[in-house]
């Protein structure tokens, strides 16, 4: 299994898909990462400063993984799905050769996530999967497929914590409510931790079921045994 995690900003792929990542690992899957912005607008310190410790940062949470992200290096807020992006992304896509790509979802709040989404499908065409992450906040996103990712909650936070230019610990409380609710929105075991995706079939891809980590283990509905007088 080749997957391939595409993100607009260097600790997007952190938050949104990170415990995924792990799991993919464990199993024993190919990892890449790719960031397609420079994040020079991600602070208020010299852009050039903060794009060279942005990549520092992603080189590290990648590296939790034994990853190693490719930069596309696009302007930070700025990005859209024109003819240089689509090739770019064509170009890797093509060398890495993936049996799935994840990225953002189309309706997604960052405009560079919207446009990343959109360029990926373009350039993903009949040639691999499409699987998109859950939204910040879950906000407009309908999930059709969940991984459970309770053992790697760990992780996960620390590689959101290996962005301090970014406040991380913010998007670590983010996170975590957001993978806990998933999880029980699937019905997963209390306390058990999910992220969200959701597929839209496109031909020739119909179901990709085969190619995801486990969902969390379905709970037996219990109907209540109380006798009431």
């Amino acid at each position: 299994m080749k997957i391939l995690a595409l993100g607009a900003h260097a600790d997007d792929i952190e938050i949104f898909m990170f415990g995924t990542m792990a799991a993919y690992a464990a199993q024993g899957a190919e990892l890449s990462f790719a960031v397609a912005t420079d994040g020079a607008r991600g602070g208020k310190n010299d852009p050039a400063v903060l794009a060279r410790v942005r990549r520092q940062e992603a080189m590290g949470a990648a590296a939790l993984l034994g990853a190693t992200p490719r930069f596309l290096d696009f302007p930070d807020g700025g990005l859209v799905a024109d003819a240089a992006l689509i090739d770019a992304l064509k170009t890797l896509i093509s060398e890495i050769g993936p049996d799935l790509v994840i990225t953002h979802a189309p309706n997604d709040y960052h405009a560079d996530h919207r446009a990343l989404s959109d360029g990926v499908r373009i350039a993903a065409s009949f040639g691999v999967p499409v699987l998109h992450a859950d939204t910040m906040g879950g906000t407009g996103f309908s999930p059709t497929h969940y991984v459970d990712i309770s053992a790697h909650a760990d992780i996960k936070a620390r590689a959101i914590r290996m962005h301090q230019s970014q406040d991380p610990d913010r998007f670590v409380d983010i996170a975590l409510t957001q993978n806990l609710f998933r999880s029980g929105q699937c019905n997963g075991a209390q306390g058990s931790l999910a992220e969200a995706f959701r597929f839209e079939p496109t031909f020739p891809f119909g179901d990709i079921r085969a190619l995801l980590p486990p969902p969390p283990p379905i709970r037996t509905v219990m109907v209540s045994t109380k006798r009431v007088d």
